[in-house]
């Protein structure tokens, strides 16, 4: 059973992709000047956790960690 679930809207219309606990779920949103990288996963002691980076894509952009936590928590 699914555990993560990711949206995705563009051009054709909107998809949907899931995750389980084990393998979590990552997304990437690209341009011609690099990516944002968001990662939801289950820690080891079975907390939602999500981060966020910066990354390069095709050769462009920087590795950089944004934001990082535990989801449901301010």
């Amino acid at each position: 059973m699914s555990h993560f679930y990711g949206t995705l809207q563009g051009n054709r219309g909107e998809v949907t992709r899931t995750g389980s606990k084990n393998s979590g779920i990552t997304t990437y949103s690209a341009s011609w000047n690099g990516a944002i990288r968001v990662h939801v996963y289950a820690d080891k002691d079975g907390n939602d956790c999500y981060r966020i980076d910066q990354t390069t894509w095709q050769g462009y952009g920087v590795n950089k960690p944004i934001a990082e936590g535990k989801i449901g928590e301010e």
